[in-house]
């Protein structure tokens, strides 16, 4: 692997209605090692209490995922979307020229559970937009985001794919990366890789010509980042 990135060295915010780890540097959490990974700038792995959640707030050229874990996340925009994404969704929006947009947990019992996903647009300037699908998990492989949103995926302003790769124990995956960069983030189960374990919140980056195979240990929940070449 070209770049690791374990879940207990991540930056952690704790506030008491929101505890958030963040994989690359944000808000108030520095650190130069971790800025992005090619046009991957944000995964922040928030758990937000019941009744609570970000008030209204803006955003501009940013392309936003919302990749909900557990529970169900309310979003409101300033473009009129005012739509609730349970877990199995996942949401999509181009901040573009500017959007104000709050997200709050509607449950009064249940916490929420949910990656919001930052990546950098290819154009600038852009009319805002939104999309949401619900999560077909058929196959193994389920495409989430690609420029075109052909497959059954959203769309997104850059030249990017996201993939949530599932594997039942013992089951394993080759990734390729070609002339392109990846990045595998686990969300759940634990998997090793050329005599590496990873397990929940870790990460791993690869460069361009590699192949590796993923092999899980028990039920296994990623999301797989199709990516230009880049700086990490």
């Amino acid at each position: 692997m070209d770049y690791v990135r374990r879940a207990g060295e991540r930056g952690r915010v704790n506030i008491g209605w929101l505890d958030s780890q963040h994989s690359f540097s944000f808000g108030h959490y520095y650190d130069p090692k971790h800025m992005g990974f090619s046009v991957l700038r944000v995964i922040n792995d928030d758990v937000v209490r019941p009744g609570y959640g970000f008030d209204e707030h803006a955003h501009r050229d940013m392309e936003i995922i919302s990749y909900v874990v557990s529970g169900a996340l309310a979003h409101k925009d300033s473009t009129g979307n005012d739509f609730n994404v349970p877990a199995g969704d996942i949401q999509r929006m181009s901040a573009g020229k500017g959007i104000r947009h709050s997200e709050y947990n509607p449950s009064q019992s249940y916490s929420v559970n949910f990656l919001q996903i930052w990546i950098t647009p290819d154009k600038s300037g852009i009319e805002p937009s939104y999309e949401q699908k619900t999560i077909d998990e058929s196959t193994p492989v389920t495409p989430l985001i690609n420029p075109t949103g052909t497959n059954g995926a959203l769309s997104i302003n850059q030249d990017v794919s996201i993939y949530k790769l599932t594997l039942a124990a013992n089951a394993s995956h080759r990734l390729t990366t070609g002339k392109r960069w990846g990045y595998l983030h686990l969300i759940k189960g634990t998997v090793t890789v050329e005599g590496t374990r990873f397990g929940a919140g870790d990460a791993f980056g690869l460069m361009q010509d590699k192949v590796v195979s993923v092999s899980a240990t028990d039920d296994t929940e990623a999301l797989w980042f199709d990516l230009p070449i880049g700086q990490s």
